[in-house]
């Protein structure tokens, strides 16, 4: 059985800045992601609010650096999905679909996914015209009739992105206001590309039969949440961008706060000693990138001294 001095579970910019931070303080470091690195980031076209980078960059360019870097300082991966944590005395058990792993310590950077609407049409044509990846699939519908859900960071961003595809984008939002931050929400409003209809949900997705016998999405039906009004249009694509669900199977046990997220302390320990979560995972109250990043630093120094004191190399200061 592998054994880790600390085992980072996910490997989004959290992540990768943990197994930086951890490599780099000389602690055997592995990374473990069931596909790319990445995660969410992957999403983003141009990332311009990051500091050190003025100039747009492209989220896969963005987060090849962190993975980059990450191995020069030493840090491991390895492509399996975790199937079971465990802690048995002062070690993690992990069993992988690649095999057995012991750990000092582990990081959770599991980030969170896409959260659905659940209204009818959405699980039937999803890949068909329903979407929760602007970046991925919005080339696809250049020209066309596209509905963006949402009112978030997420959902104006990616709007704003679709908006540079066609120039016939309606975005909806079941408040009066976006809850975005206003520098997001500003440009969305002043894009003539848009039109936002505000007290708005999407009730239903219809789809229809291409000549090719591929049912499609065809139309919307959208309900205005003060008057209780309804109105059914022609749509090519839908987008939604309503949120995210915390990825947290593993840990079932452990506390959380009311919307499923992590509770830490400062140093990102869980409950549970040697037990870390960052980004997505973890109850915050600004979920950036800077902020991911920040927070796999602060968690692999952590780790990394919880695993000098499992050794008996306790330094002055330092909670034994």
């Amino acid at each position: 059985m592998d054994k880790y001095d600390i085992v980072i579970i996910g490997a989004g910019a959290a992540g990768l800045t943990a197994a930086q931070y951890a490599a780099r303080a000389n602690m055997k470091t592995l990374v473990m992601e069931q596909t790319a690195s990445g995660g969410q980031c992957l999403q983003i076209e141009g990332l311009e609010n990051y500091p050190g980078f003025p100039d747009p960059i492209d989220g896969y360019d963005f987060i090849e650096r962190f993975e980059r870097q990450a191995r020069q300082f030493g840090a491991e991966f390895l492509i399996s999905s975790v199937t079971r944590l465990d802690k048995d005395g002062s070690e993690f058990q992990i069993e992988t679909s690649e095999g057995g792993i012991t750990a000092g310590a582990v990081i959770l950077a599991t980030g969170a996914k896409h959260r659905h609407l659940g209204v009818p049409g959405e699980k039937e044509l999803a890949g068909r015209g329903v979407s929760y990846c602007a970046t991925c699939d919005g080339p696809f519908f250049k020209s066309k009739r596209i509905l963006v859900v949402g009112g978030g960071d997420a959902a104006c961003d990616e709007a704003t992105f679709l908006a540079k595809l066609s120039d016939d984008i309606t975005m909806i939002h079941r408040r009066d206001r976006f809850r975005a931050q206003p520098a997001l929400a500003e440009r969305v409003l002043a894009n003539p590309n848009i039109a936002v209809r505000f007290n708005t949900v999407l009730d239903e997705i219809h789809g229809e039969k291409n000549a090719m016998g591929i049912e499609q999405v065809s139309a919307v039906t959208l309900r205005r949440v003060d008057t209780g009004e309804t109105v059914t249009v022609p749509m090519s694509a839908v987008f939604v961008f309503v949120g995210s669900d915390p990825q947290t199977d593993l840990v079932p046990t452990v506390p959380k706060d009311e919307a499923g997220y992590i509770v830490t302390d400062h140093e990102m320990q869980t409950a549970i000693s040697g037990l870390f979560a960052v980004g997505d995972v973890r109850a915050t109250p600004f979920r950036q990138l800077v902020v991911a990043a920040g927070e796999g630093a602060v968690a692999a120094h952590a780790a990394a001294q919880y695993v000098e004191a499992l050794r008996g190399n306790v330094y002055e200061g330092q909670p034994a």
